[in-house]
């Protein structure tokens, strides 16, 4: 790691940069440039080595958010609670191609969702409490990322294109205020293939951001939003600083800092948080 910081502190000369100072925050793991000039190139000067490091490009100023805004499912957590509720009707397979479709951006999101919660009509709502139970794992460093930002005042809310019977227990577990998702139709102790009310879809993710920022008082330098798929875009544009997590390639270019390589700790190192700062530690 020590070469690629003196690598990156030369690339950054190179480019007709001041680099100002550098710091470990995880001894040769996690370095923290700060310089002088312009994001834009010092970001060209450094891409050839996000191949090896995940690299956060941003202003000094608002650098601790105030507002955390994020996805659940391949973000909190490790799988797409649909796909796995598919698994259970035996169509795993047929329901995962299109949620893998629907996060490239290659299908509308809302017709999308309808269509794969039509085919699990019958499920029985048992089936919900085992997979939660079973199947859905929080995301390596979702508690640490969350908890140690509420220690120092930051509101944080999770936003799903899921369904609210995986996120509010999954908020409830990793420690955000709230949560907000879809509605499952339940008829007779079975999923009746309805969701019920407005879709929770990439209009709905961005307004949850602006609205909770305008709540708090904040402004957009201080907001925070995270996601991997393509109904994520318009909230990761929106905010601050928006960062693409384990993402696909459109969610990336809307971000400002892509994570490939390392868990959510990553969005705590951005904002210049320590490991001997971080307050909860996974269990």
């Amino acid at each position: 790691m020590g070469g690629l910081f003196s690598e990156s502190m030369d690339r950054l000369h190179a480019a007709g940069l001041e680099a100002v100072s550098g710091a470990w925050l995880t001894p040769e793991t996690v370095c923290d440039i700060l310089f002088t000039g312009d994001l834009e190139t010092a970001r060209s000067a450094l891409r050839d080595l996000e191949g090896q490091i995940d690299i956060a490009v941003q202003p000094v100023a608002d650098r601790r958010k105030m507002l955390l805004v994020s996805d659940m499912d391949s973000t909190m957590i490790t799988v797409e609670c649909i796909d796995e509720l598919a698994d259970y009707a035996g169509i795993k397979a047929q329901i995962a191609e299109v949620t893998e479709r629907a996060m490239q951006g290659e299908l509308d999101f809302t017709e999308a969702l309808r269509a794969r919660v039509a085919l699990l009509a019958g499920l029985d709502e048992t089936v919900i409490e085992t997979c939660l139970a079973d199947r859905v794992r929080m995301m390596p460093g979702a508690d640490t990322l969350v908890g140690t930002m509420r220690g120092w005042g930051a509101h944080c809310l999770l936003v799903s294109g899921g369904f609210t019977r995986f996120a509010d227990p999954v908020a409830a577990r990793i420690g955000f205020a709230d949560a907000k998702a879809n509605v499952l139709e339940i008829a007779h102790g079975k999923l009746s293939g309805n969701v019920v009310g407005d879709i929770v879809d990439a209009d709905a993710k961005k307004a949850a951001l602006l609205i909770e920022q305008s709540r708090l008082g904040l402004s957009s330098a201080q907001t925070l939003a995270v996601g991997d798929g393509a109904n994520d875009i318009p909230m990761i544009a929106a905010a601050g600083f928006g960062v693409a997590y384990h993402a696909k390639p459109k969610a990336e270019q809307a971000a400002h800092f892509s994570v490939r390589h390392s868990d959510l700790t990553a969005l705590l190192y951005a904002q210049g948080v320590a490991q001997t700062e971080w307050i909860a530690i996974e269990n």
